[in-house]
């Protein structure tokens, strides 16, 4: 029988693997605390007021919307309306990019070569394009491009197109807008209300055999009382049709919306740029699941829309969300290359009030924290929405 050899003396705790790990950990945290304390005696020692911010501003602003900003403001409500041009960037950006990436993303799949092949055509045009050429394209070979405003393009005397921007009709308040606004919260309340005892009665559903359908239920609650609301206030909503006048020797528009070249070309720059990330992620979530999938689906005889809307798409989302929420931060941050054009979003006004006012290190701690503020609500949005799509645990 053969005899194990007695256990060697036990290494002491400063040639064991876990004294390195110590002896490693503790000089890692030891630099960083030592990089650190340099930031704060450097920062210290720099004037980070934002007295300045409160004093006039001193310019103008274009590109506005819903907002009534002028040179006599201080340059808080300058910022401020820069991060609302932002965040309106951000949003339309965010649901147009889903849109066209999950539409392409689709489309890359099809069974049609000619579908197929213009969407890999997209993708791999504009993906390999850097963002900026593309904002700088949009803006000066197509948005510019268009006719002068006085040989613009007239639809019916309501939408006018020109290199001026898109001028479209748009909802004016005729003095009772406060009310009607009262009403819709009553009307969304009790739309709740009543999707809530729908949801709490569906397990009669099994029982009976009887459908409650509560979001049409909810809708139709919600629209009933809205438009009661409306005509009660005595339509306090019209809409305001734009015209072209003449001030002088200038022409403009007034009246209705417009939307500015600058608004255009980058929203158009960020929508096509990130839809073409998003088009991949589509794709690979697709091909990801079982193929068994797809077959059951058409055995149970759902066509080629219910497969993907109803199976296919609903199970991909959970592994899409993830990646999508990086491209909608991306999208989002990517907003600051507007400097390039001249849109009005909070980075480039940020400068603007730089180069009058200096005090460049406060001002870019406070954009830090705003572009770190937008990004984390979309992340807590996307996770929430990403928590009510997972698989129960059981």
């Amino acid at each position: 029988m053969t005899s194990l050899a007695p256990p060697g003396p036990r290494p002491t705790f400063w040639r064991s693997q876990r004294g390195r790990r110590f002896v490693y950990q503790a000089i890692a945290t030891a630099g960083l605390l030592l990089l650190l304390a340099w930031f704060v005696s450097r920062a210290l020692t720099l004037d980070l007021s934002l007295d300045f911010m409160e004093q006039r501003t001193g310019f103008a602003i274009s590109n506005q919307w819903l907002t009534d900003f002028s040179s006599d403001d201080s340059r808080w409500m300058a910022y401020a309306t820069g991060v609302f041009n932002t965040v309106r960037l951000a949003v339309v950006g965010i649901l147009l990019a889903t849109l066209l990436g999950v539409v392409m993303g689709v489309a890359r799949l099809s069974g049609n070569w000619l579908v197929a092949k213009i969407a890999t055509v997209y993708v791999e045009t504009i993906r390999n394009t850097p963002l900026l050429v593309q904002i700088v394209f949009w803006y000066t070979v197509v948005f510019l491009e268009l006719p002068r405003i006085s040989r613009g393009v007239d639809l019916l005397d309501t939408i006018f197109i020109s290199n001026r921007g898109l001028a479209l009709p748009w909802p004016q308040e005729r003095g009772a807008g406060t009310l009607l606004l009262i009403w819709l919260a009553i009307a969304a309340v009790a739309a709740v209300t009543a999707w809530w005892i729908r949801r709490r009665r569906l397990i009669e559903e099994s029982e009976t055999g009887r459908t409650r359908h509560p979001n049409a239920v909810a809708a139709g609650v919600f629209l009933l009382i809205s438009a009661v609301g409306y005509l009660a206030t005595g339509l306090p909503f019209g809409i305001d049709v734009p015209e072209l006048v003449t001030i002088g020797n200038t022409q403009s528009y007034d009246g209705g919306i417009t939307i500015t070249p600058e608004f255009a070309a980058l929203l158009v720059a960020l929508v096509v740029y990130t839809g073409s990330f998003i088009t991949e992620i589509v794709r690979g979530s697709i091909q990801a699941l079982p193929r068994g999938q797809g077959e059951a689906a058409a055995a149970l005889g759902l066509t080629s829309y219910q497969r993907m809307t109803l199976v296919i798409l609903p199970q991909a989302l959970r592994t899409m969300i993830p990646a999508v929420t990086n491209q909608y931060l991306n999208l989002t941050k990517n907003s600051s290359l507007a400097v390039a054009i001249g849109y009005s979003e909070f980075f480039s006004l940020s400068q603007t009030i730089v180069n009058n006012a200096g005090h460049a290190v406060p001002l870019f701690t406070v954009i830090i924290l705003t572009y770190m503020a937008l990004n984390l609500v979309i992340s807590a949005i996307m996770n929430w929405f990403n928590r009510r799509v997972q698989l129960a645990r059981i």
